[in-house]
């Protein structure tokens, strides 16, 4: 029963993620999005099937971006990163750590969305009860709403000045292009901001340590031989990864 559960999870996590790429690309099917691709030509006729595979091909290569871009991939990676400099250590842990457990938190905090996702929008394709137009529709809507509850309205006016955009009358009209650098900026502003909680104790206990081995004459000794040792105990005896973890998850509202 548990083997079966997980490879529907994954089917419908792998079809959300497909869906995704449709809803930003194809204008016509998202709310407002401000472009769009049509794959008829000025004489009404098709684009060749060959061309329709290189531009759906193009199109898949940028999935990776787009699901970043919406989702809370971006402050996840940039808070445990920093954490990583706070340490003063380069490569432990080693990126693929950090990507795999900014992943794994993102599809955890998203699992609302993908679930509305999955009910709304591609269980209905796989059954033939909803057209593609819709399905995609029902697929961008999710993720806009969460990335309308992480932006900033002064980013959102923002982004909406820069564009010379007039001003929408409701959240609902703000088109996905102002929205998601919108989105991106309060995700790094956010993220520095807990980054910079984190450092401070990081920072207080380098300070101590150059303290005392200047006041004991050890100049030669580079603070942070005695500093790091004591940074990672520290922060395993606060369960400093756990802390790390409840604060980002919390910080998603």
């Amino acid at each position: 029963m548990t083997s079966s559960r997980h490879k529907v999870s994954g089917k419908w996590l792998l079809g959300g993620a497909l869906l995704l790429l449709p809803g930003v690309l194809f204008a016509a099917a998202a709310p407002n999005p401000g472009f769009s691709i049509d794959f008829t030509g000025s004489n009404g006729a098709s684009l060749a099937q060959p061309l329709r595979i290189i531009l759906m091909l193009t199109a898949l290569s940028v999935l990776p971006a787009v699901v970043i871009a919406m989702t809370s991939f971006t402050r996840t990676i940039i808070v445990l990163s920093m954490l990583r400099h706070a340490f003063g250590m380069q490569d432990t842990p080693p990126n693929m750590v950090l990507l795999s457990l900014a992943l794994f938190l993102t599809l955890f905090t998203m699992a609302p969305a993908i679930e509305r996702i999955n009910q709304n929008s591609i269980q209905p394709l796989l059954d033939q009860n909803m057209d593609f137009q819709a399905a995609v529709t029902n697929a961008v809507d999710p993720l806009r709403e969460f990335m309308v509850r992480q932006t900033r309205e002064k980013d959102l006016a923002l982004m909406l000045e820069i564009a010379k955009a007039p001003r929408p009358e409701s959240i609902e009209s703000v088109k996905t292009i102002h929205l998601v650098p919108a989105f991106l900026l309060s995700e790094l502003k956010t993220a520095f901001q807990i980054g910079f909680v984190i450092f401070l104790p990081f920072l207080l206990l380098d300070l101590v340590v150059a303290s005392v081995l200047m006041s004991m004459g050890m100049l030669m000794v580079p603070p942070t031989i005695i500093s790091l040792p004591l940074k990672v105990l520290m922060f395993v005896l606060i369960d400093g990864w756990g802390l790390v973890v409840r604060a980002l998850l919390g910080s998603f509202h």
